[in-house]
């Protein structure tokens, strides 16, 4: 069994080293690479894909496999050599179901609509965008195919956000999320908004930056493995354990552009560099889901980051930084500011309660795009017109409508956007846990220590890496499967108290 095993990890870490590879290509043409470079680095991509597929759909990967099969019953389930097996079966019963031409064109193909979107979007231009996303909306029908479903949706999410997950499990989540969510909404908004005309100054960007570094190595992010830079849409990437980066943008009329990116992606880093290093080069040494993911984002964006303990210790210091513009704001007009409700158009601007309402129009217009109901080309009037009918907001434009998320222009449509609100549930219900276990969490992160909290979601889910599903993890975590409960409690219990409901 041992010899099986070396080999069958000896293959598996060129996949995870050609992964890592293509990630550092993403990140380049994200952040550095100029304009001319698009061609070659749609090609260059599509060469590391293919070769990724071909090595992870290799013959002999099915033969250790199932040389394996009979050891594997024998292996305590948690033990890391049955996590490998468990993913690696998994990974290669998917793989080779869809052909590595097919992956190379289609990553060829996202990498050519990546390029035009960053052009569109500032053009306000949906029709640049149109004929790139009806063939992005082909290949997303086509590797859906490839599987067996009872909606053609359930392959691209069980393969991008949530393993086990179906298209009508997730609108029965959305279903019993926003019937507690639309009465709470209404609740707030009926009251007179939060002013934040104390985040709409002007702040000069390299002092934005350098307190957003000073916050995030706070909370644990680690600069000996990583490092941040600008770019069009924000993301947290890994080329290794020892080196995973993130990215933000900033506004100078806007602070908390930066500030909250660049806390959201150092969680999603933080998870990544939590990993336990020994599972460096397997396909364990990454995050579960795109739905846990996000929990390690949005906790420490929200739960923690918006929360008035972390202001406590924080404030002062953003005071000392931008004088001119907060000497004269208190901690309680900052802290309802950071934390102000009203229906906007931009998703990642967007406040906490009405945040998931803007995934769950993304979700329907894919699942709509992907069953025929909506072609390509009626999609900015479908957009608008759900936002005014869900959130009351309309922009006759398609830069901060259709345009605004990146998503659909760098991989499949299908399969991403509901990870988010999965991740908000998640972090409440993490979250939850990690208080039972220490009570004390809420009064460190006042005095600004937040080793506690960190150390129990390093031990709990960070360094487990892929080695159980988002399921079976958040049993062992919280002793119970996915629930909207917490995540309820949580929005209820907070913006009851900031608007005294």
């Amino acid at each position: 069994m041992e010899t099986k095993l070396n080999e069958l990890k000896s293959r598996l870490t060129e996949v995870y080293e050609l992964r890592c590879v293509t990630a550092l290509l993403n990140w380049d043409q994200a952040t550095y690479m100029p304009e001319g470079g698009a061609a070659a680095r749609g090609r260059q991509m599509a060469v590391l894909e293919k070769l990724s597929h071909e090595k992870l759909t290799d013959p002999a990967i099915g033969q250790l496999l199932d040389a394996l099969q009979s050891d594997e019953e024998s292996l305590p389930y948690d033990s890391d050599e049955a996590g490998l097996i468990r993913v690696a079966r998994k990974e290669f019963d998917r793989a080779t179901r869809v052909p590595a031409e097919f992956v190379a064109e289609m990553t060829n193909h996202f990498s050519d609509t990546y390029q035009v979107w960053i052009q569109a979007r500032p053009a306000n231009d949906f029709s640049m965008v149109k004929p790139y996303l009806e063939k992005t909306l082909d290949y997303s029908r086509r590797f859906a195919e490839y599987f067996e479903y009872d909606h053609i949706a359930d392959p691209l999410i069980d393969a991008f956000a949530m393993e086990g997950y179906q298209t009508e499990t997730i609108r029965g989540l959305f279903s019993d999320l926003r019937e507690q969510l639309v009465p709470l909404v209404k609740q707030v908004t009926a009251q007179e908004p939060a002013d934040d005309s104390c985040l709409r100054q002007t702040f000069p960007e390299q002092q934005q930056w350098d307190f957003g570094l000073k916050v995030i190595r706070e909370l644990g992010y680690d600069f000996n493995r990583g490092r941040q830079d600008k770019t069009h849409h924000p993301f947290m990437t890994k080329f290794s354990l020892g080196d995973v980066r993130i990215t933000t943008r900033l506004k100078e009329n806007y602070l908390a552009e930066s500030l909250f990116s660049t806390i959201h992606e150092a969680g999603h880093a933080m998870y990544e560099q939590g990993i336990r290093v020994d599972l460096e080069g397997s396909l364990l040494a990454e995050g579960t889901s795109s739905g846990v993911h996000e929990s390690q984002s949005r906790l420490w964006e929200n739960i923690v980051g918006r929360s008035r303990g972390f202001w406590e210790h924080f404030y002062p210091q953003l005071q000392e930084t931008f004088p001119e513009q907060l000497k004269t704001v208190s901690l309680d007009t900052f802290h309802r500011a950071i934390n102000k409700v009203e229906p906007s158009l931009i998703r990642t601007d967007a406040d906490e309660l009405t945040y998931n309402l803007h995934v769950m129009i993304r979700f329907d217009l894919e699942v709509d795009m992907l069953e025929g109901k909506l072609a390509v080309k009626d999609l900015p009037e479908a957009w608008r017109e759900r936002y005014k009918r869900d959130l009351g907001v309309f922009d006759p434009g398609d830069r901060d409508g259709v345009l605004q998320d990146v998503h659909w222009h760098f991989g499949p449509i299908g399969g991403m956007f509901q990870g988010y609100t999965l991740g908000n549930i998640l972090s409440a219900q993490y979250y939850e846990a990690a208080l039972k276990a220490h009570p004390e969490i809420p009064d460190q992160i006042r005095q600004g220590r937040f080793d506690t909290l960190h150390g129990w979601l390093r031990e709990n889910i960070y360094q487990h890496g892929a080695k159980y599903t988002a399921q079976e993890l958040t049993e062992r975590a919280t002793g119970s499967p996915l629930t909207i409960d917490p995540y309820v409690r949580y929005l209820k219990t907070k913006f009851g108290e900031l608007y005294a409901l």
